[in-house]
Formats: structure tokens, C-alpha cells, sequence
């Protein structure tokens, strides 16, 4: 029999889901905060994941050090991640000893100490890693094709924030951020694994049930105005690889037209497009690897969008083999689009990238940490854990036309926003 899942929200307004899973004696807890890069003004981008790296320097009660060594103790392990939409900490540990993972959590809610010194620290730190990201090609074209592609909302910046914010923000930029989006009617947590569900609930109750309500961060109001023809940003770098990614807009992950257009990537690039934590798999066999890669013009091509709050993007990239020119792989690539206008998906395609998506998203929630971060990311994003649990069927119910429509109306050159990165010219006797 398996143990539906349930949903609470307590009176401090934190939701709560749970899903007892008992093929083993592991559980895995998830506090995720209804706030990303999407909430950051101009002045402060970046503080998300400034204050997520805050969150592990400690409390009075587990000071700064403790946390790895306690949960490694319990054979467990513990990490965060800050995305565009949401902030999420989590730990997996032996069932017995889950109700540490409560004891960090609600402890760190409201306790966590943020001093001067730790914030100048760790300032220092996030702006190494920032630089370290511009040494990346892929970081360099999408910060600068993002950019182009947004310019009214939030999504316009990445989620590490610029360094002139990192450089100028102050503890109490950050503690006030905190303590704004870090309340219990912002925050769901999400447990899953081997333990009984009116038990887990009360120990939730209990430890977090007392943490005051707070005023959640306002609303994202300043939406994408449609865009009116192609953008297009070239971008010069390290390196000896060029890249090319044409970036369409795409619908937020609640839209029904979501489903459809994973399916066409599914079938036209090859990924399953369904989430931050789909499983891997290859893509020889679709449209754009036969046009790019099998003909020598790209050495990877590859497609994929993930499930935002609001209209985000979908992208197809390629890195351009060696002798090759970004002029020749974008010429065929349009040639490619003009033939799936052309010749559409076909039903043997379209099972195919079912059968694939289905596959991939099936690997995704297999492992009790998995299941835990897809009901936190449909709850976070969605705002309903049944997002992911009623993927596949919709899935099934696309049809051809479904596909096709899709195709027309997000994939028009007027709405797509191409980035090149060119790889800089050594100078001559140069390294």
C-alpha cells in the first residue's frame, strides 16, 4: 500500500509536507524559503545566497564548525542550494536521528548570529567564487544573454548577484534580509522516509510551532513585457571554445503549456526538461545532435528549461568543435528549426521522448533525498506538491498538435535572445 502523502500548514503559517517512505531507515528533512535571486532589488543581488553561506557559521547553540561534524557522527550528511526562486537546506540522516536535522533547522530559523566579522569573511569568499565563475565561458554568455533577455524582471541577474553589491552590501543588509524572508509562513519543509506521520508532525509542531509569523517578502510585480524581435549579445573571454545558445522565452512551470514544450525538447534536443533534478541520459538520437554533432559542427548540443515561478527561458546550446566558426553551427541550427517547422515531431518521436522523460524523471525521485527535493520544488515553485505528482499524466494527455502548437509560439526568431561567446585571440608569444 502506498502512504499518501500529506499536507499541514500550522498556525504560524509554515506548510508542511510529509511522505512516509519505509523501504529504508533513512529520512531525509528540507526547510525550503520562499525567497531567490527573484526577490533581490538592485543594490543588494546576491544576498540569497550570501545569507544561505551565513546560515552554516552558527548559533549560540551550534556555533560555527559543529554542524558537518554532528551530522557526520550520524552517518549522515547535510547541504543548501539558493536558486532563482527559492532557498533550500537539507539532511539525510539514519531515521533514528532525524529529529537533530529538526533541532538545526528551527534553531537556525531565528538564532543564527551573522557576525561582523564571519559576514567580512564570507565576503571575501563570494566574490573568489564569482570571480572564479568568469574563468567559465558558460557563466560569462549566460550572465550577459540573461541580461538581454531580462530587462524589467529579476530574473535578469544571476544568482550570485554582481560584485559591486557583493562589494558594498553590509551584516545588516543581510541580517535584515534574514529576518525578513527567514519566518514560518515563508517556509515549507518537506520530510520524507521511515517514520510515522502523526509522530513527525507533532515533533514539527513542537519545534517550530512557537516560531512567531513574520511579513513575507512582497510580491514580484515587475513582469517581462513581450519582446518585439531579436536580441543578441556577443561575449569575448578566456579559452580556445567557442559556445552558442539561443534562448526562447518559455512558460513558468504552473502554465499547461509547460508540459508540451518539455516534450519537444525532449524529442528535438534530447533532455527531458523537467526539473533541477532530472537524471542523466543521452541524446544521440534526436534532431539536433544528428544536425550539429554528427556533422562535425558542434562537440555537444543539448536543449533543456527548468520549472520557475514566472515565465523563464528555454535553451539550446552548443560548443563549437575545433575549425569550426559560431556563424556556421547558428546557420544550422536555424536550418534545423526551419525543418521542425517543416517536418514536425512525429508520434514515433513524440513516444520516444515520453518514454525518455518518463524515465528520467521516474530516476530523479528515486532515492528518498530525491523524492524530498521534487515535493519541495513543485511545493516552492507551484505552490502544490501534486505538481509533481501528476506530471505524468500530464505528460500522457500532450498530443501532436499540442507539440506543434508550442513550437508556433514560443519558438519565433522575434522572441529569442542568441549569445555568442568568442574565446579572445592569444597574443602573439603569449601563454
Amino acid at each position: 500500500m502506498t502512504i499518501p502523502v500529506t499536507k499541514t500548514i500550522l498556525d504560524n503559517g509554515l506548510t508542511v509536507v510529509l511522505k512516509e517512505m519505509h523501504h529504508a531507515p533513512v529520512a531525509t528533512f528540507m526547510v525550503w524559503y520562499r525567497v531567490g535571486s527573484r526577490q533581490e532589488k538592485p543594490g543588494q543581488t546576491g544576498v540569497s545566497h550570501w545569507v544561505e553561506h551565513m546560515m552554516f557559521k552558527g548559533t549560540l547553540a551550534f556555533p560555527n564548525g559543529s554542524l558537518d561534524r554532528l551530522i557526520s557522527r550520524e552517518g549522515g550528511h547535510l547541504n543548501a542550494f539558493t536558486w532563482l526562486d527559492f532557498t533550500a537546506y537539507y539532511e539525510t540522516l539514519p531515521s533514528g536521528r532525524i529529529d537533530l536535522a529538526l533541532d538545526i533547522e528551527a534553531d537556525r530559523m531565528v538564532n543564527t548570529l551573522m557576525t561582523e566579522e564571519e559576514v567580512e569573511s564570507e565576503r571575501t569568499v563570494i566574490i573568489s567564487e564569482r570571480q572564479m565563475y568568469e574563468n567559465e565561458p558558460r557563466f560569462l554568455l549566460n550572465e550577459e544573454l540573461t541580461a538581454a533577455a531580462f530587462r524589467v524582471h529579476p530574473y535578469h541577474h544571476e544568482v550570485i548577484g554582481d560584485e559591486a553589491d557583493l562589494r558594498s552590501m553590509t551584516r545588516d543588509d543581510l541580517y535584515g534580509y534574514y529576518r525578513r524572508c527567514y519566518v514560518p509562513n515563508n517556509a515549507i519543509v518537506v520530510v520524507v522516509g521511515d517514520f510515522e506521520t502523526a509522530a513527525m508532525l507533532a515533533q514539527i509542531e513542537a519545534k517550530f510551532g512557537a516560531i512567531p509569523a513574520g511579513t513575507v517578502p512582497e510580491p514580484v510585480t515587475r513582469q517581462e513585457p513581450p519582446q518585439k524581435g531579436e536580441r543578441r549579445t556577443v561575449v569575448n573571454g578566456p579559452g580556445d571554445t567557442a559556445y552558442l545558445t539561443m534562448a526562447f522565452r518559455a512558460p513558468q512551470a504552473s502554465h499547461p503549456d509547460y508540459y508540451p514544450l518539455t516534450l519537444l525538447n525532449a524529442a528535438f534536443a534530447g533532455g527531458s526538461s523537467l526539473g533541477m533534478f532530472d537524471g542523466g541520459g543521452t541524446n544521440k538520437s534526436s534532431r539536433l545532435y544528428k544536425a550539429l554533432v554528427d556533422t562535425d559542427l558542434a562537440a555537444a548540443a543539448y536543449g533543456g528549461m527548468g520549472p520557475t515561478i514566472d515565465p523563464f527561458l528555454y535553451t539550446i546550446n552548443a560548443v563549437v568543435r575545433n575549425g569550426r566558426t559560431l556563424a556556421e553551427v547558428e546557420s544550422a541550427l536555424d536550418a534545423e528549426l526551419e525543418r521542425l517547422a517543416a517536418e514536425p515531431i512525429t508520434q514515433a518521436e513524440l513516444d520516444k521522448a515520453l518514454k525518455r522523460a518518463k524515465a528520467q524523471f521516474v530516476m530523479a525521485g528515486e532515492s528518498i533525498t530525491g523524492q524530498t527535493q521534487l515535493l519541495g520544488l513543485a511545493e516552492a515553485v507551484v505552490g502544490d506538491y501534486r505538481w509533481f505528482e501528476t506530471v505524468l499524466d500530464k505528460l500522457n494527455a500532450v498530443t501532436l498538435d499540442d507539440i506543434e502548437r508550442v513550437r508556433r509560439d514560443y519558438l519565433p526568431k522575434r522572441s529569442r535572445t542568441v549569445g555568442w561567446y568568442e574565446p579572445e585571440e592569444k597574443a602573439e608569444g603569449g601563454n
